[in-house]
């Protein structure tokens, strides 16, 4: 039987989580967008329906939100403070910095030492904190050495603004680079039952206590059809699809958090319920079997929401 070892993890060995989080990159611009087509531009149309999705995600037990600095022009950071400021102990805000917005259309890197900076004071006033749980590089920027970046984002630690550290897309390799030269909480890739390709970062970082953050976690596409095995072990078990590609993504690793985004507070309620569903060997090995007939980046689109990640 594949059992959830545990429902929590220690993010950065010292901020216990439930394994299931809240991603806010939906709660932007109007709910009926396509999440891998959504341009992530404006501070959403439904705000107050927003702001209770925000206070429903920590009445049912979500530890850990995740945004950008990106995410409607900082606008997402904005939502979160006005829903949930003054935080809860146990509620931990993670967002990124090094993603600018020329325009609806455009993410570009920007990993300039000096503008980590200024974007992470920027968070900090929206956010109506003095320090940033979880500060993430939103994209490593080509044109800036890493050491440079990651460097940043350790000064801002050094001086009490930074909790701790995170890396977002990024290779084994380029992980390896960044631990030389800072401690790194945690990964954020895309990463789901279809999309396999950093089945390698799962393990380096669970190897050595670094939380996996899969974004696109439910992507589920067409390989969760109606005859399809993710869909035949949903019955099997009495959970839905979604609650069973979540279900694999926590049994995979002890160390992935998952942080589904979604506009919709059913929804909200379904994902936190993966958490307790248990598959055996066999279903587990069936939903695993999965990545073999999909395409390497299946079961999400590659609009703007899919280059920004979760």
């Amino acid at each position: 039987m594949h059992q959830i070892g545990h429902q929590t993890f220690a993010l950065g060995g010292d901020l216990t989580v439930r394994r299931i989080g809240l991603g806010t990159m939906r709660l932007a611009d109007t709910p009926d967008v396509d999440p891998a087509e959504a341009v992530v531009w404006r501070p959403p149309t439904a705000r107050s329906a927003a702001l209770n999705l925000l206070r429903t995600a920590v009445e049912n037990g979500v530890q850990l939100i995740d945004t950008a600095d990106s995410y409607a022009l900082g606008g997402s950071e904005e939502l979160i403070a006005e829903a949930l400021h003054p935080y809860a102990p146990d509620v931990v805000v993670a967002t990124k910095v090094g993603m600018t917005r020329p325009s609806p259309s455009e993410w570009v890197p920007v990993g300039h030492p000096a503008y980590l900076r200024q974007q992470a004071e920027l968070s900090l006033r929206r956010l109506r904190v003095g320090r940033i749980d979880l500060l993430q590089l939103h994209r490593i920027d080509p044109g800036v050495p890493l050491a440079d970046q990651i460097g940043a984002l350790k000064q801002l630690q050094d001086e009490g603004k930074v909790r701790h550290i995170g890396l977002s897309e990024v290779t084994v390799g380029e992980l390896e680079q960044a631990l030389e030269i800072a401690p790194i909480a945690t990964v954020q890739n895309w990463y789901n039952l279809a999309t396999r390709r950093h089945d390698e970062v799962v393990d380096f970082t669970a190897a050595r206590g670094i939380a996996f953050l899969p974004f696109f976690p439910i992507a589920l596409g067409g390989h969760a059809g109606e005859d399809s095995p993710v869909t035949e072990v949903a019955r099997e078990i009495g959970a839905s699809s979604a609650q069973t590609a979540l279900a694999w993504l926590l049994h995979r690793s002890p160390n992935i958090l998952a942080i589904p985004g979604t506009t919709s507070e059913k929804h909200l309620v379904e994902n936190l319920g993966a958490l307790t569903v248990e598959l055996t060997d066999e279903q587990y090995a069936r939903l695993d079997a999965v990545a073999a007939g999909a395409g390497t980046e299946a079961g999400a689109g590659a609009g703007a929401g899919a280059a920004a990640g979760d």
